[in-house]
């Protein structure tokens, strides 16, 4: 086990206090919170192809690394079998998502990037901050318990706060909600939502599904207020809504 792992048991927390110096590689902490994301959204199984489509490398390069997670007990994996985080390796993952989240919440609150801005800024940013620069970010900022994307922000002591949502492509014509969650891995996606005055806090309502796997089409906004637009599979899997939400739809 490295330094990290050892510590992660007593620890208490998502960060265990560890200096930027006595975490584990840039790619170890990249591969559990990849496998942690696929998790959490719950889309089907984590497959070596799905890790290696994420971090765009090749199927036996996310072997590889598998077999070393495993060995540092970070990860549960048999061949041909999914991959799963141990209580260990979703230690290590919460408290790299935690930076990751945080940082893209003071980039937008703070500096005044916008939410298609952020993300590749705090892939860098979460390997190299100190856990007390992120603890102080939060303190800063209120400590928010999403970002600006709707993903949730651990607490550091691991704690995720859970809602109802579902995928708007996966909700029924005339389901009324919340967007509550966006996907963020995509700059070009967001800019194009925001284009389409589509964001987070917004109610939106699906009115139909266009026949032969074509656009869905929603109204987004108050209802006296609101804007029909067609949305592709690709933007629907994206958008996240919570239907009980109705109360600060704006």
């Amino acid at each position: 086990m490295n330094r990290y792992s050892v510590a992660l048991p007593g620890s208490g927390t998502v960060a265990g206090m560890a200096s930027a110096s006595e975490r584990p590689s840039t790619s170890v902490e990249d591969y559990v919170k990849v496998v942690y994301d696929l998790q959490e959204r719950g889309s089907g199984q984590v497959t070596i192809s799905r890790v290696a489509e994420r971090l765009a490398v090749s199927n036996s390069s996310v072997s590889g690394m598998l077999r070393k997670l495993a060995e540092q007990g970070l990860v549960d994996h048999q061949r041909y079998g999914d991959v799963r985080l141990t209580p260990g390796g979703e230690k290590l993952a919460l408290a790299v998502l935690r930076r990751h989240r945080l940082l893209e919440s003071y980039l937008v609150e703070a500096l005044g990037y916008s939410w298609d801005e952020v993300h590749d800024e705090a892939e860098i940013l979460e390997h190299v901050v100190s856990d007390r620069f992120v603890d102080r970010i939060a303190a800063h900022l209120g400590d928010p318990v999403v970002d600006p994307h709707g993903d949730p922000i651990p607490s550091r002591e691991g704690r995720v706060q859970q809602r109802a949502t579902v995928l708007l492509s996966q909700s029924d014509p005339g389901c009324v909600g919340v967007i509550v969650r966006v996907n963020d891995s995509d700059p070009e996606l967001l800019r194009y939502l925001a284009d389409h005055g589509i964001g987070i806090g917004m109610r939106v309502e699906l009115v139909e599904r266009k026949p032969f796997g074509g656009p869905i089409v929603v109204r987004v906004g108050p209802p006296d207020e609101c804007v029909e637009q067609s949305l592709g599979a690709v933007a629907a899997e994206a958008v996240w809504v919570d239907p009980a939400d109705l109360g600060v739809a704006r």
